[in-house]
C-alpha cells in the first residue's frame, strides 16, 4: 500500500483554488475550537437561509446573550458569524465548494492535533499492487507507517452515497488484503440523526467505516482508546 498525490487535472486546478481561498482557513480556525453549539450556528447560517445576522442572533441566544449563555463565548460566536455570513454570501455554486473545502480544511486541522500535520496530506490516492487505482483522490489521509488513515469529507447527510462507501471500505479492505490496516472514515459536518437516517438507506458495506459527524468532530483530535 502507498500513497500518492491526485493528478493535477482541470477539476483539480480549479478546486485547488477554492481550497487556497483565505476565508477557508480562517472558518476552519475558528471552528476548530468552537463549541457544539457554535458549529451548529456555523453550519445553519452556511446553509444561505438569511444573511440577517441579528436574526441568527435571535435564533441562537445564547451564544450571545451573556444573561442566557456564556459570557466568553460572544466574541468567538461573532467571528465564526462573520465567517459564516461571508460564506453564504458566496452565491450558491462557489458555496458549495467553499464548504466542502471548510470541512476538509477543519478535517485536516484536528487530525494535525493529534498526529501533527507533516503526517497529514490532502488530495491523495492508496495504492495497491494489482489493484487498479482509483481515480478519485481521499480528501484528507494520515501517512504514518504505524496507522495510515484515509477520509472522505462531506458537508451534509445528502453527501453519503454508495460510490463513497464503496470506495473507503474497498480501501480497507485492499489493505487488509496486504496485510496492513487502514482505518478509514467519513467525517459529516451534520448532524448525527441526518447521517444515521441516510445510511439506514444505504446498501454499501460501511460497518468497517468511522462516521464522524458534527456532534463528534473532537474525536478526530483525541488520541485514539
Amino acid at each position: 500500500m502507498r500513497f500518492q498525490d491526485a493528478a493535477r487535472d482541470a477539476r483539480a486546478v480549479v478546486y485547488a483554488g477554492i481550497q487556497a481561498d483565505p476565508l477557508v482557513a480562517r472558518a476552519a480556525e475558528l471552528l476548530a475550537d468552537a463549541t457544539h453549539g457554535q458549529r451548529i450556528l456555523a453550519r445553519a447560517v452556511m446553509n444561505g437561509e438569511s444573511s440577517d445576522p441579528d436574526a441568527w442572533r435571535t435564533m441562537f441566544p445564547t451564544l450571545f446573550d451573556a444573561a442566557l449563555g456564556d459570557v466568553d463565548q460572544r466574541p468567538a460566536s461573532d467571528a465564526i458569524l462573520a465567517a459564516a455570513l461571508a460564506v453564504a454570501d458566496r452565491g450558491e455554486q462557489v458555496r458549495s465548494q467553499v464548504r466542502g473545502a471548510l470541512v476538509e480544511e477543519l478535517t485536516a486541522r484536528l487530525l494535525a492535533r493529534r498526529v501533527g500535520a507533516t503526517a497529514v496530506r490532502r488530495e491523495r490516492r492508496i495504492l495497491f499492487d494489482g489493484v487498479r487505482a482509483e481515480i478519485h483522490p481521499y480528501d484528507v489521509t494520515v501517512e504514518r507507517d504505524a496507522a495510515p488513515e484515509a477520509y472522505d469529507c462531506k458537508w451534509g447527510a445528502r453527501g453519503i452515497n454508495a460510490d463513497v462507501l464503496y470506495q473507503l471500505d474497498d480501501a480497507r479492505t485492499h489493505a487488509a488484503d496486504e496485510d496492513e490496516r487502514l482505518s478509514v472514515g467519513l467525517v459529516v459536518f451534520d448532524a448525527t440523526r441526518s447521517c444515521q437516517v441516510r445510511l439506514d438507506a444505504q446498501t454499501a458495506p460501511h460497518e468497517g467505516t468511522s462516521i464522524v459527524t458534527l456532534e463528534g468532530l473532537d474525536r478526530l483530535a483525541e488520541p485514539a482508546r
